[in-house]
C-alpha cells in the first residue's frame, strides 16, 4: 500500500467488545512475519492509537440499519468521529494523513476537518475507488481487455446513489493507440442504461452483496479494503502520466462544485499530493448529474453541523 520497500507499525482501534478479536488478529499478523510488519498495536484507547501515526484509515462507521436514512447515520457518527478527531489532533503526526473509508465517507472527513484543525484539508481524502474499480471491471469485461488497459473512468460526486458515473473521458490501450470507449463499445444505451444500474449495485441496500451472498454463502469485504489499498497507493506512490483517479477531496470550487465540500474528483497524485483535473468539458447531461450530488452533500454537510452542538465529548467512549 505505500510501496515494497516501506516498514510500518500498525495501530489497531476497536471498541472493548472486539478486543479479543483484534487481539487474535494482532498474533495472526505477527505470526505471518510479514517482511514490512515491524510491528502491531492492539488497543482500545484512542489516544494510544492514535499516538505518532502518520496514517489514520478510519474504516469503523455506525452500520445502516433497515428503515435508517443518511441524516440517521449521521447523528449515530458525529460523536464517534469527534472523539476520534481529537485524538488525532493531540497525537498524530503533524504531517498525518487521514483517509475515510466508512460511510457516510464525504460527510466524515467535515467533522475531522472541524475537531483536528491543524492537519491540512489537503491530508484528509475518502473513498470512491471502490466505485471507480467496479465501473473499471465491468467496462474491461465488455470489451474483453485487462483493466489496466483502461483509463480514465470518473466518478464525480458522493458515496451515496447520487454519485455519476462518467465515462465520456475513458479510454483503452490498443495496438492502435488510445481509443474512447464509448467508440469502441458504439452502445449508448448500454453504458447509460445497464453500465449505471450495475454500478449502483454495489450498494448494501441496493443489492450488489445481497446478490453475492445468495450465489456464494458469504460476504467479501475483499474488494473494499482492496479499494482503499488501492487508493492509498495512488495517493502515495502517485499515479502514472496522463492517468487520472477518483477521490473524495475537498473542493476548491473546481468543475463549479462548491468550495469546502468533499466531493469525488477525478485527480491526479504526485509526491503524496493530490490535484484536481483541470478543463475537463462537461455536457449538460452531466452538468446535471454532477450538481444533484453537490446538491445530496450540502444537506448533508448542514445536517453533520447541526450536530456539532457544543457538547462534551469527555465521557464518549467507542463501546458507547
Amino acid at each position: 500500500m505505500l510501496g515494497r520497500d516501506q516498514p510500518v507499525i500498525l495501530h489497531m482501534l476497536d471498541g472493548p467488545s472486539d478486543a479479543k478479536r483484534m487481539n487474535e488478529a494482532k498474533m495472526e499478523l505477527m505470526d505471518c512475519r510479514f517482511p514490512l510488519l515491524e510491528g502491531a498495536v492492539a488497543t482500545t484507547d484512542v489516544e494510544e492509537a492514535c499516538k505518532g501515526v502518520s496514517f489514520a484509515v478510519v474504516i469503523g462507521g455506525f452500520p445502516r440499519k433497515e428503515g435508517m436514512e443518511t441524516k440517521d447515520v449521521i447523528a449515530e457518527v458525529v460523536p464517534i468521529y469527534k472523539f476520534l478527531a481529537t485524538a488525532l489532533e493531540k497525537h498524530a503526526a503533524a504531517d498525518c494523513k487521514i483517509f475515510v473509508v466508512a460511510n457516510p465517507a464525504n460527510t466524515i472527513p467535515l467533522i475531522l476537518k472541524e475537531f483536528a484543525p491543524s492537519i491540512p484539508e489537503k491530508n484528509t481524502a475518502c473513498s470512491t475507488k471502490l466505485y471507480h474499480n467496479r465501473a473499471t471491471g465491468i467496462i474491461a469485461h465488455r470489451l474483453h481487455v485487462p483493466g489496466r488497459d483502461l483509463k480514465n473512468v470518473i466518478v464525480w460526486g458522493s458515496d451515496s446513489l447520487s454519485r455519476y458515473l462518467d465515462v465520456n473521458h475513458a479510454t483503452v490501450n490498443t495496438p492502435f493507440g488510445e481509443k474512447p470507449v464509448r467508440e469502441l463499445i458504439k452502445d449508448d444505451a448500454w453504458l447509460d442504461g445497464e453500465l449505471v444500474t450495475r454500478f449502483h449495485q454495489i450498494d448494501l441496500s441496493n443489492g450488489w452483496v445481497y446478490h453475492q451472498l445468495d450465489a456464494t454463502g458469504w460476504m467479501s469485504a475483499y474488494f473494499t479494503g482492496w479499494a482503499a489499498s488501492d487508493h492509498i497507493h495512488d495517493w502515495v506512490l502517485g499515479t502514472p502520466n496522463g492517468t487520472s483517479v477518483s477521490m473524495g477531496v475537498c473542493s476548491d470550487g473546481s468543475s463549479n462544485v462548491p468550495a469546502g465540500l468533499f466531493y469525488s474528483f477525478p485527480v491526479t497524485c504526485c509526491n503524496g499530493e493530490w490535484t484536481i483535473v483541470q478543463g475537463l468539458p462537461i455536457d449538460e447531461f452531466s452538468r446535471k448529474k454532477t450538481d444533484l450530488a453537490a446538491e445530496e452533500l450540502i444537506k448533508e454537510r448542514a445536517f453533520a453541523y447541526s450536530c456539532l452542538l457544543p457538547s462534551s465529548i469527555e465521557n464518549f467512549s467507542l463501546e458507547g
